[in-house]
């Protein structure tokens, strides 16, 4: 059964952490439920696992005639089962929206690339890591440009109002907008709205806001 030095994994689970804690940074910087601590951890755990799975039964002695064989995926392939109940709690749903669903995938992503750094496959983590950050970072950017137009604008909308402003005619006033509302807090004089809005009416919709006797500032974020 091969067997590994100590620098060797050291290597394996650095890169894992390191790989796996850039996918994990883009999503604390983004304020995400799971962040670079998590999916750092995620990715250390499982090359870990893998490298346990596969090397860490030197004192054993495998032969089919004994009936001990030797399988070094059978912990490993545990990680892709078990990593799907820690994507399911970052997964939220708010009303009719559902968040986390990008997070639970990086979840996921990570526990691959961390599989393959302590299996020894360096240039798949590697490769996988920079495709991922690809496409939570630039792809984001360019499908919001490209479907942005023809897709409806959903959000937050946080709204200051005036001293005894009825929050009734704000929802009147969002819904004029062509506005569907799908969570609706007030907190004081300050109203968070969960609003999703045809393409293009979100912008239509702060300025019109804004001009309200009742409405102190708007705030729109997606």
């Amino acid at each position: 059964m091969p067997e590994l030095d100590s620098w060797e994994i050291l290597l394996r689970l650095a890169l894992a952490a390191g790989l796996a804690g850039a996918i994990g940074a883009e999503r604390e910087l983004r304020e995400r439920e799971a962040g670079f601590r998590t999916h750092m951890l995620v990715g250390v755990g499982a090359a870990l696992f893998t490298l346990v799975s596969a090397y860490a039964w030197s004192d054993w002695a495998f032969s089919t005639e004994n009936g001990l064989v030797f399988d070094p995926t059978r912990i490993a392939a545990q990680i892709v089962t078990g990593i799907g109940f820690l994507g399911a709690g970052a997964i939220i749903r708010q009303g009719l929206s559902v968040r986390g669903l990008t997070t639970a995938a990086t979840l996921w992503v990570v526990a691959a690339i961390g599989m393959a750094a302590g299996a020894g496959y360096y240039s798949a983590a590697v490769i996988t890591t920079a495709l991922a950050l690809f496409s939570l970072w630039p792809l984001r950017i360019a499908a919001h440009s490209l479907f942005g137009r023809v897709r409806a604008a959903e959000g937050r909308l946080l709204v200051e109002l005036e001293p005894g402003a009825s929050a009734a005619d704000l929802l009147r006033a969002v819904e004029d907008e062509s506005g569907e509302v799908e969570g609706f807090d007030l907190e004081e004089r300050t109203a968070s709205l969960r609003v999703r809005f045809p393409p293009g009416g979100d912008a239509t919709a702060v300025a019109k806001l804004s001009e309200l006797e009742q409405v102190r500032a708007v705030r729109w974020s997606r």
